[in-house]
Formats: structure tokens, C-alpha cells, sequence
């Protein structure tokens, strides 16, 4: 993507609790905040690049590189769950931008990071669309571990391998055509980066520490959430089925449930337009 909405263009980093967060930055107005998924070699940049012109015409947009992903710094240890640690970041983050409100958009581990945010920081989220989000599902009919994590296990298992990773990528999407040989090589080249195996071996143990698993399972503190929420959901999502969202949605005060056919994992890119327009939509509404 060229012109002011490339990826040089728009590259900002800031130092928070002692970390490199890489983000990217543009438009003007109320801020929205883009927080990407989780998975080998991820990026916010991968997951949202092409949404940012859409977002950017009408708001103040940040595309965030969570700590340990991207192009951020990969923290040699932290305390507690991974989604309370990087909902702090993020707040830490708009602090030192001076930013007392934002809209907050979340895919997948983002999602989970959003609620969290919301949770912790319920006076600067101002409103959340939660996409597939993590932490959020209770299955109703879906058993665990689902197909798409189990293929991200496998590739861990396969000794981290472009075919491992290219079935995890591709059963992200309905149609698995969308992802390009160009994707999967720019994702596995990040998943083989120093220290990304190690970081990511400590992000996933977070969500299993007995400590910690009852505090990642947002669906719990559903109806804490107060901001008016869009909770999005690919029907044919592998990664996070869509029938985990009915509990929780069931409990928010103020959210409302958008479920696409013909959608994987992918809401941003599968449903592009659908995707904008529910998220633009519910920002709207607040103003």
C-alpha cells in the first residue's frame, strides 16, 4: 500500500515500561485502536493494513504491534495473563499520546485484549468491536481444543515448519484462497525472528497458569462490560466457533451480535466491507 497510508508513512514506536512498541498512525478525530490476533509471525500491520485508508478517513487511527508481536519488542518475562499485561501497555501507550478515549477494535487475541482494556480502563474505552474475540467464548456445541487450534499446535509440533503454518493460515479464512504464498512467507519469516519461539512459550503458558485461567476467561466478567459493543463473528470461524459468543453476548448490557456467513476467522478481510461498516457504525452512535 503506497502514498500516506503505506507502511513507512504511517511507522511511529514509543517506549513503554521499557519496551519498543511499533504502531502505525493515521487520520485525525476520535481515536480508534486496531489490535491484531495472535499466531506465528503476526502482525497489527498483517491483520489491518488494508482497513486503515477505511478507518483513517473519519478517525484518528493506531494500528498497534501488541508487546511481543510484530515489530515490538518481545519482553524477556511478564507478570500475570497476557491479556491483562498488554490492555496495560496499550494504556500506556495513549497516555504518553495524550489520549483520554479511544474506540477499540479487537481480532481474535485482540478481542480478548479490548474486553480486558474495558474492563481495567472503563473510562477510556469509549466503545469495543470484538471480532472472534479471545477469552470470550464458552462453547455451546463446539468441542475444545476447536480445529484451528489444534492446527497451531501442530505447528509448534511440526518443529515450525511453512507447511505447518500455511494449513494454520489457511483455515483462518471461508475461503482459503485468500491467503497468498506472499502472506504465509511474511508471516513464517516473523515466526522464525530471535526470541519469538521463547516469547511465545511464555505467552502461552499465561493462559494456563492456575492463577491466571479463571481471570482469562472473559466471558465471566461479560456483564461488567458497559461500553456499547459489536460483537462480530465469522460463521464459519475455526478458530474461536461462533457459538462461544452467545453466552456472553447474552450478558452485555449494550452490545449488539453480528454473525457473517460465508466468514472464517478473518472478519476484517473476508467481510471488508461489512466489517468497516459495522465498526464505523457503532462509533457513530456514540458521538
Amino acid at each position: 500500500m503506497a502514498g500516506q497510508f503505506g507502511y513507512d508513512e504511517t511507522t511511529r514506536s514509543a517506549i513503554v515500561e521499557g519496551l519498543a512498541i511499533h504502531y502505525h498512525e493515521a487520520g485525525d478525530g476520535p481515536v480508534v485502536v486496531l489490535l491484531h490476533g495472535a499466531g506465528p509471525g503476526v502482525s497489527g500491520w498483517g491483520n489491518f493494513a488494508a482497513n486503515l485508508p477505511v478507518f483513517a478517513a473519519s478517525h484518528r487511527t493506531l494500528i498497534i504491534d501488541q508487546p511481543g508481536f510484530g515489530s515490538s519488542d518481545r519482553p524477556d518475562h511478564f507478570d500475570g495473563d497476557y491479556f491483562s499485561y498488554s490492555a496495560r501497555i496499550v494504556k500506556g501507550l495513549l497516555d504518553q499520546l495524550g489520549i483520554d478515549e479511544a474506540f477499540l477494535v479487537g481480532n481474535s487475541l485482540g478481542g480478548g485484549v479490548a474486553a480486558r482494556f474495558a474492563l481495567d480502563y472503563p473510562d477510556t474505552a469509549r466503545a469495543l468491536a470484538l471480532m472472534g474475540p479471545g477469552g470470550f467464548t464458552a462453547h455451546q456445541f463446539i468441542p475444545e481444543p476447536t480445529l484451528g487450534h489444534e492446527r497451531l499446535y501442530r505447528f509448534f509440533e511440526s518443529g515450525e515448519t511453512r507447511e505447518a503454518l500455511a494449513v494454520f493460515m489457511r483455515g483462518m479464512m471461508f475461503d482459503p484462497s485468500l491467503v497468498t504464498d506472499e502472506m504465509i512467507d511474511d508471516r513464517y519469516r516473523r515466526s522464525q525472528l530471535p526470541d519469538t519461539s521463547s516469547f511465545f512459550t511464555q505467552f502461552r503458558e499465561s493462559f494456563v497458569e492456575p492463577a491466571n485461567i479463571e481471570k482469562t476467561q472473559l466471558w465471566r466478567f461479560a456483564s461488567q462490560i458497559e461500553q456499547p459493543s459489536a460483537i462480530i463473528w465469522g460463521r464459519e470461524d475455526l478458530v474461536n466457533p461462533w457459538d462461544g459468543a452467545l453466552f456472553g453476548f447474552s450478558q452485555m448490557k449494550n452490545a449488539s451480535l453480528h454473525v457473517l456467513a460465508g466468514c472464517g476467522h478473518w472478519a476484517q478481510t473476508e467481510k471488508f466491507d461489512e466489517f468497516n461498516e459495522i465498526c464505523l457504525n457503532l462509533f457513530a452512535r456514540q458521538r
